[in-house]
């Protein structure tokens, strides 16, 4: 599983290297950097899933950091960390676009809990934007937020599990997905029985997208094993 990336930007060394130690034994990866100039280099270079930012910081400061950030990028998690503990530090820290606040000292399993709860909430996001995206391939437009598609001039129904296994298949373009993959991410089936379900699924969104469903161009089937998606067939 791919690691989370984290960076953890704050001057003080020996909280910094704490901060290192912790998150990289919890199984996150991490960058870090002591000043405001460097975290915004390596924001741009890592991408991090998540930035852990202390206020008073050389170069620039937490809240100039966090506000350029924000100019471009309204969904990366930002937890500013600060010793101060006045309200009004507070106030401009979530103004600017924060998602939360740590005041130092702060519990290691506080932190750790503020941490996965904005991972999980910016993973939420994502997920939905993901899954609202309009599925595009060929001459095939399908709008997952109204069910409703178009191939050519050509308008269509489908249903949120058709819209699923086109969102699964489009992850995997031109890869063989097993069956049994399909059934364990599409209806959380994990035995390995015989079941007509997906084929039956496949056919109805067949006659949908193809042109000639007896002869399936973009869904083609890989006996004994399962189907192929492929967006731009020859």
């Amino acid at each position: 599983m791919k690691r989370e990336k984290i960076l953890v930007v704050e001057d003080d060394y020996p909280i910094l290297t704490g901060l290192i130690d912790l998150l990289n034994i919890e199984g996150f990866e991490v960058s870090s950097a002591r000043d405001g100039l460097e975290a915004l280099r390596l924001y741009r270079q890592e991408k991090p899933n998540l930035i852990l930012l202390d206020i008073m910081i050389p170069e620039k400061s937490g809240y100039d950091v966090c506000r350029e950030i924000r100019r471009k990028d309204l969904t990366t998690p930002i937890l500013m960390l600060t010793a101060k503990g006045q309200e009004i530090d507070k106030v401009v820290g979530l103004e600017i676009g924060a998602d939360d606040y740590i005041v130092k000292p702060f519990g290691v399993k506080e932190l750790l809990a503020r941490i996965r709860a904005a991972l999980r909430r910016s993973n939420a996001r994502t997920q939905r934007e993901e899954d609202d995206r309009p599925i595009v391939f060929g001459n095939i437009h399908i709008n997952p937020k109204t069910l409703r598609g178009q191939k050519g001039d050509e308008e269509f129904l489908v249903t949120p599990r058709e819209v699923q296994l086109l969102q699964l298949f489009i992850q995997h373009d031109g890869e063989v997905v097993h069956r049994f993959t399909l059934l364990d991410e599409i209806w959380g089936l994990k035995y390995e029985g015989t079941t007509r379900t997906l084929d039956q699924h496949i056919a109805k969104l067949r006659q949908k997208i193809e042109e000639n469903p007896a002869h399936p161009r973009y869904i083609t089937t890989i006996h004994g094993v399962g189907y192929r998606f492929t967006s731009n067939p020859e």
